[in-house]
């Protein structure tokens, strides 16, 4: 019967050109390779090699077996390189789902960055509203989401990522655009672009303004930041949105001001409850927490002030 280590000793001996190199690489004796090579001839009914003085010569039958080996040794190597990989977090497959807040620039960018040093990784990324991701989520379709916080559905995992503060939107060229700092008391008796829908975002704006006494001419309403953007841009109006949409934006028809007092868009990171973490994805999640993180210390740095509790 062949056994591994047969076919072993036997491309060893071909790679190195002699017995007792190949004794050296195997870390064995000399006589155990010869031992493994007439071992390796007797059952294949083989002469594999002819001595020549005090060399071993291969002959066209073992050079021939060789090849055949070397395909097998090939394809074993690509195995043990592509479970280091996996295990090294350099490649496999990551499947991401975030709502459309993030897909619209922020998280593209931290993608290709991540992608940069794992050239066999590959990411497929979904966008929906928080709902949706949660669910593709929940039934293993994506392995991790981003979705507005707080989150409370089955079958999830959700943690709360760092907070960073929502910003003013106005036209270009609009009397606010002078200001440093927007205020509550600024949208009096200006058209406001309002963000739609049943969600924690909505209620704190609401009542923001609602705590300043402040009753807002809304105009129109959409529940996508971007089309926000796009509506303040052609002049509908003047809103409020998260940083991570105002950051494309800013400089295409509209200027972003700091919002004070500050109101929070909380973003949390959504994994399947109880399942296993890969190292690809836990990698991601680091890197978008310390991106989130820049923000939020820089937007404290420039502007400091209080922050609306929801």
């Amino acid at each position: 019967m062949l056994n591994p280590r047969q076919i072993e000793a036997f491309r060893t001996v071909i790679v190195t050109g002699g017995v007792t190199s190949a004794a050296k690489a195997l870390n064995i004796s000399q006589p155990a390779v010869t031992r493994l090579i007439h071992d390796l001839q007797y059952v294949l009914g083989l002469t594999l090699f002819e001595r020549r003085g005090t060399r071993l010569v291969p002959t066209n039958e073992a050079l021939s077996l060789y090849r055949e080996v070397e395909r097998q040794f090939v394809g074993l190597e690509q195995i043990h390189n592509a479970a280091r990989n996996l295990r090294d977090g350099l490649s496999g497959s990551l499947r991401i789902a975030a709502l459309p807040t993030f897909n619209v620039g922020f998280l593209p960018r931290l993608v290709a960055a991540y992608m940069k040093d794992k050239p066999g990784l590959d990411i497929a990324i979904y966008g929906s509203i928080s709902s949706q991701v949660v669910d593709w989520v929940a039934t293993g379709f994506c392995d991790i989401g981003f979705a507005q916080y707080p989150l409370d559905f089955p079958h999830i995992d959700a943690e709360q990522l760092p907070s960073v503060a929502a910003v003013a939107v106005v036209p270009e060229g609009h009397r606010l655009a002078e200001k440093a700092v927007i205020e509550p008391l600024d949208f009096v008796g200006e058209p406001f672009v309002s963000l739609a829908g049943s969600t924690q975002w909505r209620y704190r704006t609401d009542a923001l303004f609602s705590a300043a006494r402040v009753t807002r001419q809304i105009r129109v309403e959409t529940p996508l930041s971007m089309i926000a953007c796009s509506l303040v841009a052609s002049g509908a109006g003047i809103g409020i949105v998260d940083p991570y949409t105002a950051a494309e934006y800013g400089g295409r028809g509209i200027v972003v001001r700091p919002f004070h007092p500050k109101v929070l868009y909380d973003v949390g990171v959504v994994w399947p409850a109880g399942r296993f973490r890969s190292p690809l994805a836990l990698g991601f999640v680091e890197s978008v927490v310390g991106a989130m993180q820049h923000l939020a210390d820089s937007e404290d740095a420039h502007h400091p002030g209080p922050v609306l509790s929801p």
